[in-house]
């Protein structure tokens, strides 16, 4: 059975990325980490991501904790697989997992695993760390990092097996290589791929390949990191911005400078811009944003409900900003 011939899993058009749950670049108590969520759920967010690797289960624990709280059937959760959480040898007292940015303690470590068996065993973890019986949504995580043709052999026939299982109602792949998103797309039965950082108001690589494949195949598209690393994030941009693992470059940094002009002489803000731009393209089904501050979380939904007149698009398609 292809994508086409299931009933889709339904995800809500606006996400929660819960990566600073794990104590992502700096450390949240587990009493700031619940009101970070309460503020998502009251500004009416029902989609929430997570994953192992995030704070090597913290975000999952967090996330779980207050996922409990709240009726089974309001929201959708969804985790990721390829790495197990193992005991790390290594450990020393004091020691954190900051070569991951994560501030947490490094006593775990993450092992490549993508057997069915691992799979399987990833999967019942996160559900023990969630107290959760059931997961709605399965993204293989960074498959191309480990080793993408034997994530084709083994891991993605292993998550078909899960789903028709009926453990999970769906399976996908969580990447920001466009490269092994596509091809994962054309090799692989999948219902959704959330594409990190690929289909964004500033650079769309992902409009080459893979938005086609996914056309062709009926899967759909989550797009996750719509800020660039937090360039898009306030209306005025900086020039000492973080770009992925580096500087800016000085063509993006112009593009940059163009769309926020164009934004503001719209009277509309950059990020509320960033946030409502992926999901013009047909096959986007949700948008994933981050954010460790109660504030943040209220300011992104308010974003996302705001209206953005169709001039804005013409005239940054016209200067050539987007597709």
């Amino acid at each position: 059975m292809s994508s086409t011939d299931r009933a889709p899993l339904v995800v809500p058009a606006l996400g929660y990325g819960a990566a600073n749950l794990g104590n992502l670049f700096r450390e949240l108590t587990d009493e700031q980490a619940w009101a970070v969520l309460e503020a998502a759920w009251d500004a009416g967010i029902r989609y929430f991501d997570t994953a192992p690797h995030y704070g090597l289960g913290l975000s999952e624990k967090r996330l779980g904790a207050f996922l409990q709280t709240k009726p089974r059937d309001e929201f959708v959760i969804s985790t990721k697989v390829g790495r197990l959480l193992r005991a790390n040898p290594d450990h020393q007292p004091g020691g954190l997992d900051t070569d991951n940015d994560f501030f947490v303690a490094d006593d775990l470590r993450r092992e490549w695993d993508f057997s069915e068996a691992g799979i399987r065993a990833s999967i019942a973890e996160s559900q023990e760390r969630l107290g959760l019986d059931r997961i709605d949504l399965l993204y293989l995580h960074d498959p191309e990092r480990n080793d993408l043709d034997l994530a084709l052999a083994e891991a993605f026939p292993a998550l078909e097996k899960v789903r028709s299982d009926g453990i999970v109602s769906a399976i996908g792949v969580g990447s920001m290589v466009s490269d092994a998103l596509a091809r994962a797309v054309r090799e692989a039965d999948l219902d959704l791929i959330m594409v990190a950082g690929r289909y964004t108001l500033l650079e769309q690589p992902a409009a080459a390949e893979v938005l086609p494949a996914c056309d062709e195949r009926g899967t759909g598209v989550v797009a996750a990191s719509v800020f660039n690393s937090g360039l898009l994030a306030q209306s005025e941009p900086r020039r000492d911005g973080r770009y992925e693992y580096g500087q800016l470059p000085d063509e993006l940094w112009d593009r940059l400078v163009r769309i926020a002009a164009i934004c503001n002489a719209h009277d509309v803000p950059l990020p509320a811009a960033a946030i409502q731009y992926p999901l013009r393209a047909a096959s986007v089904r949700s948008v994933v944003v981050g954010g460790s501050r109660p504030a943040q979380l209220r300011q992104n939904a308010e974003y996302a409900a705001l209206h953005v007149p169709a001039e804005l698009w013409s005239e940054l398609a016209d200067e050539g900003l987007i597709p």
